[in-house]
C-alpha cells in the first residue's frame, strides 16, 4: 500500500516549485483516507476501491488519522463510526474544527448506527454521506467516484487559476526586467557614447563590397580628421577619396583580402580638413552573419602621425649610428691596412734592398690585400650582397666532416657534442659559407667559454615552414639584452681590441638571410648561448660537394680575349696579367665599344667582362647579346659588387669575384676555353654556364 510523503502530501501535485508555472500537462490524482480500527473492513475497503486508481492510505485510528491530516492532504476521508478510544463522531468533529481540513469530504462508514437518529448524527457531525456495513463495492465506488471527481475538478479549477495568476505575474515581472534593462542600457550606450567622445579612436564599421561605405563612424573622427562623421556615412566615397593617391592600392588590397582572411590592417595618408595629410592606422575583423556569410566590417582608425614620426627619426638615427659604427670600422680595418701597404710601397721606392727583403714587403702587401679582400666579402655577407655558389647537400653529413676543423678552432677544453638527426635533411647553400658561419659561431661559442664548456651542434626537421634547423650551442657566459639586440652588427664586439674584429656573427647573419633561410638566438646572462640557424629545405638531387684544388702551375693561351673593364687602373692590371699568360687581347671601356669590336669580325674566343659598368647596359646584357651574334663565344663575368637587384642571380653565365689573382684567372679562364665532350644543354645554360661550373 502507497504511502506519500508529509512533505509531497503538503504540496499541490501539479505545483511542487512555487516559483516554476503550474504543471498543466500530468494528469490529477487523488489520495484517499481509510480510518477503521478493524484490519478486515480496512482491507475490503481497499480491495473495492484499489481499481479506480487512486492512492490509499489507512489509518488504525481517530488519533493516527488526525496526525496524517496535520501533514498531508486527501480527497476524501472513509471513516468508521465504531472505534475504541476516539469514536468516528469525536474525530469527524476535530477535523471540522481545523481550517486546512474543514472541507474535506467525510463519509461514514458503520455497521451498527443504522437507524435515523444516528444518521442524522452523523450529518451534523460533518458527514456529507453514510455507508452501511458489510459494505457492496459497488455502491462505496460509486459515492467516492463521484466525491473524488467533485475534488478533482475542483483542484483542476484551482490549477488553472494558478496558471493564469503565474502568467499575470510573469507577465509583469518581464515587464519590470524589461524597463529595468532598458534603463541599464540607456545608461550604457550614454556611458559608451562618452567613452568613445573621449578616446583618441575611431571606431568604424564598413560594407563588405566596394567602396566599402561605412555605415557608422563614431564622433572622435572630428578630431583626427577635421570633418564630422556624417560626412562618412552620408557619402559614400568620401573617405576613400581622401586617401593619397600612391596609398590607395594598398588600401584596396588589404580590404579586399579581408573578405578572404578575415581580418585586414593598413596604414595610409589621409588629407585632412587643415589640408595636410596624416597617416592612419586602419585595422579591422570580418562579422559574419547568422547563416555564416561575411555582413559588414568592424573596425579602429588610429591617428599613427606622431609614432610614424618618431619611429622615422628613430630609424633614422639607429641608420646614422650604424654607418657611423660602420664607417669607424672599416676605416679602422682599412687604414691598418693601407699603412702596410703604403708603408712597404714607401719603403721599396725610396731604396734598393735584397731579394729576401723585397719578397717579405711584397708578401706583406699581399696578406693587407687579402685581408681587404676577406672585410669586404665578410661586408657583403652582411648586406647580403655577395656570390654565392649554392649546392644542394646533406647538412648532416657537411657539419660531420667539418667538425674536426671546429674541433681544433676550439680547443681541448671545450668538449663538442654533435647531435644530429639520423634523416637526411637537405639544403640548397653555399657549402663554403655554411662552413665559414658555423666555424664563426664555434670561435665565438669558445671566446664565451674561457675555462671550457660544452659546444653542442644539434640538427632537425622543422615542419611550419618545412626547414632545416641548425642549433650551435653553448654553456659560456650568455649575453645580456642590449648586447643581443645589437650581436648581428657588423664590427660591433665585446672583445678587446685587437681580439676580434665584430664581423664573424654579421657574416653568419648576413649568409643565412640571403640563403632564404632566418636567424634566432636564445640567450641570457649566465645561461649560455643558442644560435638557431633555418634554412629551407630542399627537395632537389644531392650535389657533390668538392673543394677546388689548388693549382699546381699557371697555364695561359694564345685564344683572343675581349676584355671589357670601365676603370681604367684594373683594365691595365688585367691586361699585363693576360698578355702575360700569353693571351692576345682587344680592349673595350663599356658595352658599346665591346659590341663594335664584335661588330668588326674581329676574331674573339672569349668575352671576359666586368658586371656593373657605365651606360646602363651591364656586363649580363652585353654578354648575352654578344651570344647571339656568336653562338660559340666562351663568357666570363667579373665583379666585385653586383649591387641593388643582383643582376647576375639568374644569369647563365660563371663569375670571377673581384679581386683575383693571376692564379684563380688562369683556372678559370682553362676550364672555359679547353675543349671538353659534348654533352645535352639543358634550357639557356650554355658550356661556360654556372652549371657547367
Amino acid at each position: 500500500m502507497t504511502r506519500a510523503s508529509p512533505v509531497s502530501g503538503r504540496q499541490r501535485p501539479w505545483r511542487a516549485d512555487p516559483q516554476a508555472p503550474p504543471d498543466l500537462e500530468t494528469p490529477l490524482t487523488a489520495r484517499i483516507l481509510i480510518v477503521d480500527d478493524d484490519e478486515r473492513n480496512a482491507f475490503a475497503a481497499v480491495q473495492a476501491l484499489e481499481e479506480l486508481g487512486h492512492e490509499l492510505v489507512v489509518a488504525r485510528s481517530g488519533e493516527e488519522a488526525l496526525r496524517r491530516l496535520l501533514t498531508e492532504e486527501f480527497a476524501l476521508i472513509l471513516l468508521d463510526l465504531h472505534m475504541p478510544g476516539m469514536d468516528g463522531y469525536e474525530t469527524a468533529e476535530l477535523v471540522r474544527s481545523r481550517k486546512r481540513t474543514r472541507d474535506t469530504p467525510i463519509v461514514f462508514l458503520t455497521a451498527i448506527f443504522r437507524d435515523e437518529a444516528h444518521v442524522f448524527q452523523a450529518y451534523s457531525a460533518g458527514a456529507v454521506d453514510v455507508v452501511f456495513k458489510p459494505v457492496d463495492p459497488f455502491i462505496l465506488k460509486s459515492k467516492v467516484t463521484v466525491l473524488v471527481d467533485l475534488y478533482l475538478k475542483t483542484e483542476e479549477i484551482k490549477r488553472q487559476s494558478a496558471y493564469q495568476q503565474w502568467l499575470l505575474d510573469e507577465h509583469a515581472r518581464v515587464k519590470a526586467e524589461k524597463a529595468q534593462t532598458e534603463r541599464a542600457l540607456r545608461r550604457t550606450e550614454a556611458r559608451q557614447e562618452a567613452i568613445l567622445q573621449s578616446l583618441p579612436i575611431v571606431f568604424t564599421s564598413r560594407g563588405i563590397d566596394p567602396p566599402y561605405a561605412p555605415q557608422f563612424v563614431s564622433e572622435s573622427v572630428l578630431s583626427i580628421t577635421g570633418f564630422p562623421a556624417s560626412r562618412f556615412v552620408d557619402e559614400a566615397e568620401f573617405g576613400s577619396s581622401r586617401i593619397h593617391p600612391e596609398d590607395v592600392d594598398r588600401v584596396v588590397q588589404a580590404m579586399t583580402g579581408a573578405v578572404k582572411t578575415g581580418r585586414y590592417s593598413c596604414e595610409y595618408r589621409w588629407l585632412c580638413a587643415d589640408g595636410q595629410y596624416r597617416v592612419l592606422q586602419d585595422q579591422g575583423v570580418i562579422a559574419p552573419s547568422l547563416d555564416g556569410e561575411p555582413r559588414e566590417i568592424f573596425g579602429v582608425l588610429l591617428d599613427a602621425t606622431d609614432r610614424h614620426s618618431l619611429e622615422e627619426q628613430l630609424t633614422q638615427a639607429r641608420k646614422m649610428e650604424a654607418v657611423g659604427q660602420l664607417t669607424g670600422g672599416v676605416a679602422h680595418d682599412f687604414n691598418n691596412l693601407l699603412t702596410v701597404v703604403l708603408g712597404n710601397v714607401d719603403i721599396m721606392a725610396r731604396k734598393a734592398e735584397d731579394e729576401a727583403r723585397r719578397i717579405r714587403r711584397i708578401e706583406a702587401i699581399r696578406q693587407a690585400a687579402e685581408r681587404g679582400r676577406d672585410l669586404t666579402r665578410q661586408l657583403l655577407a652582411f648586406s647580403r650582397r655577395q656570390h654565392l655558389s649554392p649546392v644542394t647537400l646533406n647538412v648532416g653529413t657537411l657539419i660531420r666532416d667539418f667538425a674536426p676543423l671546429i674541433r681544433q678552432a676550439v680547443g681541448e677544453a671545450v668538449t663538442l657534442d654533435l647531435a644530429l638527426s639520423e634523416e637526411t635533411l637537405c639544403a640548397h647553400v653555399d657549402p663554403t659559407q655554411l662552413e665559414t658561419a658555423l666555424l664563426n659561431l664555434a670561435v665565438n661559442a669558445r671566446d664565451a667559454m674561457p675555462e671550457g664548456g660544452v659546444l653542442s651542434i644539434e640538427t632537425h626537421r622543422e615542419s611550419d615552414p618545412e626547414s632545416v634547423m641548425i642549433t650551435v650551442r653553448d654553456t659560456g657566459v650568455g649575453m645580456s639584452s642590449d648586447v643581443r639586440e645589437r650581436v648581428f652588427e657588423p664590427f660591433f664586439t665585446t672583445k678587446e681590441v685587437g681580439k676580434g674584429s665584430g664581423l664573424g656573427l654579421s657574416q653568419v647573419y648576413g649568409f643565412v638571410r640571403q640563403s632564404e633561410g632566418e636567424v634566432r638566438l636564445d640567450s641570457a646572462v649566465g645561461q649560455g648561448t643558442a644560435f638557431h640557424l633555418r634554412l629551407p629545405i630542399s627537395e632537389a638531387p644531392l650535389q657533390e660537394v668538392r673543394a677546388e684544388a689548388p693549382q699546381a702551375e699557371i697555364v695561359g693561351g694564345t685564344e683572343r680575349i675581349l676584355l671589357v673593364e670601365d676603370e681604367p687602373t684594373v683594365l691595365a692590371l688585367t691586361l699585363d696579367m693576360l698578355t702575360g699568360l700569353g693571351y692576345q687581347v682587344a680592349t673595350a671601356t663599356n658595352a658599346a665599344e665591346a659590341l663594335e669590336v664584335l661588330h668588326s669580325g674581329a676574331e674573339v674566343d672569349l668575352l671576359f667582362t666586368d658586371v656593373v659598368m657605365p651606360g646602363g647596359v651591364s656586363g649580363v646584357s652585353l654578354a648575352r647579346t654578344a651570344r647571339e651574334l656568336r653562338p660559340d663565344l666562351r663568357v666570363l663575368l667579373t665583379s666585385g659588387y653586383v649591387g641593388e637587384g643582383a643582376v647576375i642571380e639568374n644569369a647563365e653565365f660563371p663569375l670571377l669575384d673581384k679581386p683575383y689573382e693571376s692564379t684563380l684567372l688562369a683556372a678559370k679562364l682553362r676550364k672555359l676555353l679547353d675543349p671538353r665532350p659534348p654533352r645535352r644543354r639543358r634550357g639557356r645554360a650554355s658550356e661556360g654556364s654556372v652549371a657547367a661550373e
